[in-house]
C-alpha cells in the first residue's frame, strides 16, 4: 500500500513524492486524508534548517500534525468503522521517511487510538483540532489563568481569545503588529505594543514565539505576574533581571496538547461555543505543495494554509 506524500528531503527541498505505507497492524486505522494543515511553527523551522535536535526527527521527513480524513479500513475492536470522519495528528506508517509528525499525505495508517472523531460536516476546518487543543492546554488546569494579553493575533492568538471568551471571562487585549493580520477580531481589541499604554497585566500569553519581545512583556506585568510561553522558540530565551525581579515575575512553558484537550475543543466546536471560522486563509491542491508551504511560510497575509488532497498525484 502506497501513499502520496510530502517529502521534505532538506531545508528548503520539499515535492510530493509516493512512499510505501507500512502494514496495519492489531488495533490500526486506515484514514484517507482530505484536508491537511501546514503549520507555521515546528514545521516551518523543520523547512528552514532551523529545528534543533529532536528525538525521533531527521530528513527526508514527512511533515504535518494537522489532518482530517475518513477512516476506509478498521481493526477489529478498535472502536471505528469505515466511513467514520477523524483528525489525525501525524502518524509514523512510512517506508523511507521519518514520520515525527507525518501527517501531510493522501492516505495513513495510525492507532486508533490517535485519532479524534470529528463531525463530516467540519471539512477543512477539521483539521484544525491540534491548534485549539494547543490553545486550550495552554489555559486549562489548576493554577493556571486565562489571558488577559495575547501577544500574536495568529490562528494561535486568536484560537486564545476565542477560548477566553468561550470561558466567560473578560475579552483579552490582543497585540499585532503586522497590518495584514490586526482584522477578524471578534469580541476583543487588537492593538500594536506602541497604543496599548497598560503595564498591570496579570498573564501574558505569547503566540508570537519571538523571543526578543520578552523584556518588553515583563514590563507590561503587574506585581507577581505571570507570562505564558505558548509559541516554539528554536533559541534560548533571556531577559533581563532587575524589572523580573521588581515584579516577582512568573514564567511558564505551555507544553504539547493531551488528548483530554482535543476531546474537551472537540465539545466546544460541536456546542458552537468555540468556532473555527475565519482562520484559513489559503487552500491548495496537495500537487502543488511545495508553492503551498512557501506561501504559508513566506505569505504575511497567509494565517492558515490547507492543503486538499483529493486526486493528489
Amino acid at each position: 500500500m502506497d501513499t502520496h506524500a510530502v517529502f521534505l528531503n532538506g531545508p528548503k527541498d520539499l515535492h510530493l513524492d509516493q512512499l510505501p505505507l507500512k502494514a496495519p497492524g492489531e488495533g490500526d486505522l486506515v484514514v484517507e486524508i482530505a484536508h491537511s494543515g501546514i503549520s507555521t511553527g515546528t514545521e516551518k523551522l523543520f523547512w528552514t534548517g532551523d529545528m534543533p535536535p529532536f528525538p525521533g526527527s531527521g530528513y527526508p521527513l514527512v511533515p504535518g500534525y494537522e489532518a482530517a480524513g475518513e477512516v476506509v479500513e478498521a481493526a477489529p475492536g478498535s472502536g471505528f468503522k469505515p466511513g467514520d470522519h477523524v483528525f489525525v495528528p501525524g502518524a509514523n506508517c512510512f517506508d523511507g521517511a521519518f514520520g515525527l509528525f507525518g501527517g501531510a499525505a493522501s492516505r495513513l495508517v495510525t492507532a486508533a487510538d490517535r485519532v479524534t472523531r470529528i463531525d463530516s460536516a467540519s471539512g477543512p476546518e477539521g483539521a484544525l483540532l491540534a491548534l485549539a487543543a494547543t490553545a486550550r492546554h495552554a489555559m486549562a488546569g489548576l493554577n493556571k489563568h486565562v489571558p488577559d494579553l495575547i501577544v500574536g493575533h495568529g490562528v494561535l492568538g486568536r484560537l486564545l481569545a476565542r477560548l477566553t471568551i468561550a470561558a466567560g471571562a473578560p475579552a483579552p487585549t490582543v497585540w499585532e503588529t503586522d497590518p495584514a493580520r490586526q482584522g477578524g477580531a471578534d469580541g476583543y481589541e487588537v492593538l500594536t505594543p506602541q497604543d496599548d499604554p497598560r503595564r498591570d497585566y496579570g498573564a501574558i500569553y505569547d503566540a508570537s514565539g519571538n523571543a526578543a519581545i520578552l523584556d518588553d512583556l515583563i514590563g507590561r506585568l503587574t506585581k507577581g505576574g505571570e507570562i505564558v510561553l505558548a509559541g516554539f522558540y528554536p533559541q534560548g530565551l533571556s531577559f533581563a533581571f532587575p524589572p523580573a525581579f521588581m515584579r516577582e515575575a512568573r514564567l511558564r512553558v505551555a507544553a504539547e496538547w493531551t488528548r483530554e484537550d482535543l476531546k474537551v475543543v472537540g465539545r466546544l466546536i460541536e456546542s458552537g461555543a468555540l468556532s473555527m471560522g475565519g482562520l484559513i486563509t489559503h487552500q491548495r491542491p496537495a500537487s502543488e505543495a511545495e508553492a503551498a508551504y512557501r506561501t504559508a511560510f513566506e505569505s504575511p497575509d497567509c494565517l492558515k494554509m490547507i492543503l486538499n488532497w483529493k486526486d493528489a498525484a
